[in-house]
C-alpha cells in the first residue's frame, strides 16, 4: 500500500524494474549511437546534421581513454574500475534507501546507465568513444557521448532533488508520515 501518491511501496519490485529499465535502456541507446557514429565516421571526421548550427554542433568522432574534458588520458583501467566502483555504490545506495519517490529511481537509473554505457566502451575498445562536439569559438571544445550526458544530467538532477527535498521536511527524511489510527 503507498503512503503518499508520489511514493513507491519498497517492499515491491517495481521501484528496482524502473531503475533497471532506465539504466538499460541509457545504456542500449549509449551503445547504439556510438555504433551509429563508428560505421559512419573514421576517427577525427565530422558531420553537421543541423548546417545552421555548424559553429557551435557538429558530430565528430574521437575516442578518450581518459575523463572528461581529456582529464586523466591513458588512465582506462583505473576509469574502469571507478566506474565499477561507482554502479555498486548507486545500486547499495538505492537499496538502503527507505522509500523512493519515482524521480529519484529514474535519476538513478539514468545515472547507472550512463555509468555502464561508458564502462562497456572501456572493456570492450579500451577508451570511450564521444561523438557530441560543442564549441564556444575562443571559448571551449568539447566532444562527448550520450552517457556522458546522462551521467552530468542525472548528477544535476539529483542535486536539485535532493536541494528541494531538504526544503520539505516530511521528505528531507525520505520516511512516509505517519497515519492516524
Amino acid at each position: 500500500m503507498l503512503n503518499r501518491p508520489d511514493e513507491i511501496n519498497r517492499t515491491g519490485r517495481q521501484s528496482w524494474a524502473i531503475l533497471l529499465l532506465c539504466a538499460t535502456l541509457i545504456a542500449v541507446i549509449d551503445q547504439a549511437s556510438k555504433a551509429a557514429v563508428a560505421d559512419k565516421l573514421v576517427i577525427g571526421q565530422s558531420w553537421t546534421p543541423i548546417p545552421a548550427l555548424a559553429s557551435i554542433f557538429e558530430i565528430t568522432r574521437s575516442v578518450n581513454s581518459g575523463a572528461a574534458f581529456g582529464l586523466f588520458q591513458g588512465a582506462n583501467l583505473m576509469l574502469l574500475l571507478l566506474s565499477l566502483v561507482m554502479g555498486i555504490g548507486i545500486v547499495i545506495y538505492f537499496r538502503r534507501l527507505p522509500t523512493t519517490l519515482p524521480v529519484q529511481i529514474v535519476l538513478l537509473g539514468i545515472l547507472l546507465g550512463g555509468v555502464i554505457g561508458n564502462a562497456l566502451d572501456r572493456l570492450r575498445l579500451g577508451t570511450v568513444v564521444d561523438f557530441i562536439h560543442w564549441q564556444l569559438p575562443g571559448v571551449i571544445s568539447n566532444v562527448s557521448n550520450l552517457a556522458d550526458h546522462a551521467i552530468v544530467l542525472s548528477v544535476i538532477g539529483l542535486l536539485i532533488y535532493q536541494w528541494r527535498i531538504g526544503l520539505r521536511p516530511e521528505q528531507a527524511q525520505h520516511t512516509p508520515p505517519k497515519l492516524k489510527e
